[in-house]
């Protein structure tokens, strides 16, 4: 299985924003740091993304570059530079703008790629469409996507949705969305913010914050219980663990890498503390948490 290296795309012009995305900041740091930070977390070498003219913005520059090699502009040109410079390495292409994106998110994406395809990627939380800013592409898509600009094709997403990649259900369905406008950004800044303060609130202490894209984290105990399938597949009814994961969708997700879950996050329903969750629900530690599957029969 080829390797998979990480690629920030940070060239994009941020017309509807009115400044830098890449610039914005959370909690005193930006997008694209946090963004760079997450995918070396997963990958052996990380690289962002860029045009010509940026190569010596200073806070691209902080980073190893990748610039830009072949023409056109877009994401596309981007990640189609990414696999020229490395042709036998398959890579994380992650957007910067992505605040709510997980460590668990980015690891079951990973652990469920198929390098036999050219892509593995999220379907969209809106349309079930494929999410390519969010996605593994394998080296074969080089010569494909090649192809694809060559008849006058300019759009990832378009191009994945005659490619057949491989599809995963999101953990999160907040988890791919992009911040686009002020308001977008505000909106994001002040979710982000609420969630950390509830989550502060409920474990005395700020110690699940990286899950939710804030990643000096500390971690929390769990009691997990498993029924059916998935006590199989994980070899225990039940188990104690020490997490960073904010929601049970992060929390599967983590689990899911750990135990090779087979169970897609909708065919399951949550419940924590004996009652049903929703899926976003902020976790606190001490909480028991029951994934619960299909049952068979009538």
């Amino acid at each position: 299985m080829p390797p998979v290296y990480g690629l920030v795309l940070a060239g994009g012009a941020s017309t509807r924003m009115q400044r830098d995305k890449a610039a914005l900041r959370y909690r005193g740091k930006s997008q694209l740091d946090r963004a760079v930070e997450l995918a070396a977390r997963h990958c052996r070498r990380v690289f962002v993304s860029v045009r010509p003219s940026q190569v010596a913005d200073p806070l691209r520059a902080a980073h190893p570059l990748l610039v830009d090699s072949l023409p056109g502009e877009g994401p596309l040109v981007g990640i189609r530079s990414g696999l020229a410079a490395f042709p036998d390495v398959a890579w994380l292409i992650i957007a910067c703008d992505l605040p709510f994106l997980s460590d668990a998110a980015v690891e079951y994406l990973l652990q469920q790629r198929d390098p036999r395809l050219l892509a593995t990627a999220f379907k969209s939380a809106h349309d079930g469409l494929p999410e390519p800013l969010c996605a593994v592409w394998e080296p074969a898509a080089g010569a494909a996507l090649a192809g694809y600009q060559a008849t006058g094709g300019h759009c990832p997403r378009k191009f994945l949705m005659r490619n057949a990649p491989k599809l995963l259900a999101p953990l999160d369905e907040r988890a791919l969305d992009n911040i686009n406008t002020p308001a977008e950004y505000a909106a994001a800044h002040a979710a982000l913010d609420a969630a950390r303060g509830v989550l502060d609130a409920a474990t005395g202490a700020d110690a699940v914050r990286g899950a939710i894209g804030l990643h000096d984290v500390d971690v929390m105990k769990l009691q997990i219980q498993y029924f059916a399938l998935m006590r199989e597949q994980a070899g225990r009814s039940e188990e104690t663990i020490e997490t960073a994961a904010a929601t049970p969708a992060d929390l599967y997700g983590e689990l899911s890498a750990r135990h090779g879950f087979t169970l897609h996050r909708e065919q399951l329903k949550v419940a924590v503390n004996g009652e049903f969750s929703d899926w976003s629900r902020p976790l606190a530690a001490g909480d028991a948490v029951v994934f619960i599957p299909p049952v068979a029969g009538g």
